[in-house]
C-alpha cells in the first residue's frame, strides 16, 4: 500500500489528521502493536531519504522565479531536518488510535498474522524500498509483472478498496498545504489565508487527477504483489472490503496523513525562518551598497 514518489507515496496521505466521527478510539499501546504488525515505520522510513528532492521540486514547480542557490540549500536543510521518523511517529500513532475501534483492531490483528497478511505487509515494505527510478518504471508500465485478466480484475478492486488513487491526489493538497502553512508561520505571516489558497488551488482538478492515477496505482500494486497468489489476493480483498477492513484503511491513511502533515508543517516553518533570514540579509546588503559614498569625480 505504500509508494515513494511525490505521487507514489501520496495514497498514504489521505484523511490527514481527521478522526472518524463516532469511532471510539483504542489506547495508544494497542494501536502501536497493530502499527508494528503493519510495518508502517519501515515503510515510512524508506521514503524519507528522497523527501528533500521532492520538496525542492514542489517549490521549483510553484515559484515564478528560479530559486537561488542559498534558497535551494535552505529547502534541502529544512526538509532533511523535518522529514524524520521521530517527527512522524507521535502524530501518526495518535491518529491511528483515534481512527480505530476495538472490533477493527481485533480483526485487523487476526488478518495481519495470517500468511496472507504477512505476505501483504512484506510486499508493501518491498514496494516502499524500491528505488525512485524503478518505481517510476513500474508506474509508467516499463517494468511490469506477468498478469491475467482475472488478476487485473482483482487489482482493480484492490486499488479501489485501498483508495490509492484518491490518496495519490491528496498528497498534492496535503503536502502543499502543510509546507505552505508552515512557511507562512516561519516567515511571520498568518497561515490561515495561505492554507485556504493552497487547498483551493487543487480542488478544481481533483477528480481528473484521481482518474489519471488509477492505472499507475494498479500497475504499482500488481508489481508489488507479483508473487502473491490469486487466492491470497482474494483473501486480502475480502478483508479490505469488510467493515473492519474499511475502518483499518481509514486509520492507516489517517495515521500516515497526520505524520506526513506534521513533517511538512515543520519543514515549512523551518524553511520560512530561513527564507526570512535570507531576505533580511539581502536587504542589509542592498542598504550597505546604497550607503556607500559615490566615487569622486576626477578633476578635469
Amino acid at each position: 500500500m505504500y509508494n515513494r514518489d511525490m505521487f507514489r507515496f501520496a495514497f498514504l496521505l489521505s484523511l490527514a489528521g481527521i478522526a472518524q466521527a463516532g469511532v471510539p478510539a483504542v489506547d495508544i499501546d494497542s494501536a502501536a502493536q497493530l502499527y508494528q504488525e503493519a510495518a508502517i515505520r519501515e515503510q515510512v522510513r524508506a521514503s524519507l531519504g528522497s523527501m528533500p528532492g521532492h520538496i525542492r521540486k514542489l517549490f521549483q514547480g510553484n515559484t515564478s522565479t528560479p530559486l537561488t542557490d542559498p534558497q535551494l540549500q535552505a529547502v534541502n536543510l529544512a526538509a532533511t531536518r523535518a522529514f524524520r521518523i521521530d517527527v512522524f511517529e507521535a502524530p501518526a500513532l495518535s491518529a491511528f488510535a483515534a481512527n480505530l475501534d476495538a472490533d477493527t483492531l481485533k480483526k485487523a490483528e487476526v488478518f495481519l498474522v495470517t500468511d496472507t497478511g504477512k505476505r501483504m505487509v512484506a510486499a508493501d515494505v518491498g514496494l516502499a524500498s524500491l528505488s525512485d527510478a524503478d518505481a517510476d518504471k513500474v508506474m509508467n508500465g516499463d517494468l511490469a509483472a506477468p498478469s491475467t485478466p482475472q488478476r487485473d480484475v482483482l487489482f482493480d478492486k484492490l486499488e479501489r478498496a485501498e483508495r490509492s488513487a484518491e490518496s495519490s491526489v491528496q498528497i498534492l493538497l496535503t503536502m502543499a498545504t502543510a509546507v505552505a502553512a508552515g512557511t507562512a508561520v516561519g516567515s511571520g505571516m498568518d497561515p490561515g489565508p495561505v492554507e485556504q489558497r493552497a487547498r483551493k488551488s487543487g480542488e478544481a482538478s481533483r477528480q481528473a487527477w484521481e482518474e489519471n492515477m488509477r492505472e499507475p496505482m494498479r500497475r504499482y500494486m500488481a508489481y508489488g504483489y507479483r508473487d502473491v497468489s490469486d487466492a491470497d489476493l482474494k483473501h486480502m480483498l475480502s478483508f479490505l472490503q469488510s467493515t473492519a477492513g474499511r475502518q483499518y484503511i481509514s486509520a492507516y491513511l489517517a495515521s500516515l496523513g497526520a505524520g506526513f502533515y506534521a513533517m511538512g508543517r515543520r519543514c515549512g516553518e523551518q524553511l520560512g525562518e530561513s527564507l526570512r533570514e535570507l531576505a533580511l540579509a539581502q536587504l542589509a546588503t542592498e542598504s550597505d551598497e546604497q550607503a556607500k559614498p559615490l566615487p569622486a569625480k576626477p578633476n578635469p
